[in-house]
Order: structure tokens, then C-alpha cells, then sequence
């Protein structure tokens, strides 16, 4: 009963533009907007211990718009814009 959900967002800075997600957009990781792909994490704790619950890549509009550019990169149809 005193557990909690804990979401939290980490970008990795990347090179490129084809690794799936990446655009230039504003991580934590560096401070600043930069060429980056961002996860958003959910994770589960309590005073018993702590777990990863699941876990996304965010895909920006950009990506989500780009029908052609998701396909190259695997990413399924059915996969829409979010808010992180």
C-alpha cells in the first residue's frame, strides 16, 4: 500500500538521424536541446524494493508523421504521437 509509480524520461545523445526517435530536442542529459533519442521509464517502488515496470522510446512528431521513415526503421504502423 505505500508503494508508488515513478516515471522519468533519460535522453542518450546520438549522431545521425536514423537511429529510431532522434531528433534535435531538449534532454536532460546535456541541459540543452541536442541531437538525442529519449526513453520514458515507469518503475514501481516501495520500501520492499524497486522494479522497471516498462519502458518507451518517445518518437516526436516528426518521426510520427513520417510514414516512409518509420518503415525504414521497423517502427509499426500502429504506433501514434504521444506527450511524453
Amino acid at each position: 500500500p505505500d508503494g508508488v509509480l515513478v516515471v522519468d524520461e533519460t535522453g542518450d545523445l546520438k549522431k545521425g538521424m536514423h537511429t529510431v526517435g532522434v531528433q534535435r530536442q531538449y534532454t536532460g542529459t546535456a541541459g540543452r536541446i541536442e541531437n538525442a533519442q529519449v526513453g520514458v521509464f515507469l518503475a514501481y517502488a516501495s520500501r520492499h524494493g524497486h522494479t522497471l515496470i516498462d519502458r518507451r522510446v518517445y518518437l516526436p512528431k516528426s518521426w510520427t508523421g513520417d510514414r516512409d521513415r518509420c518503415e525504414r526503421a521497423g517502427v509499426p504502423d500502429d504506433v501514434v504521437f504521444a506527450t511524453r
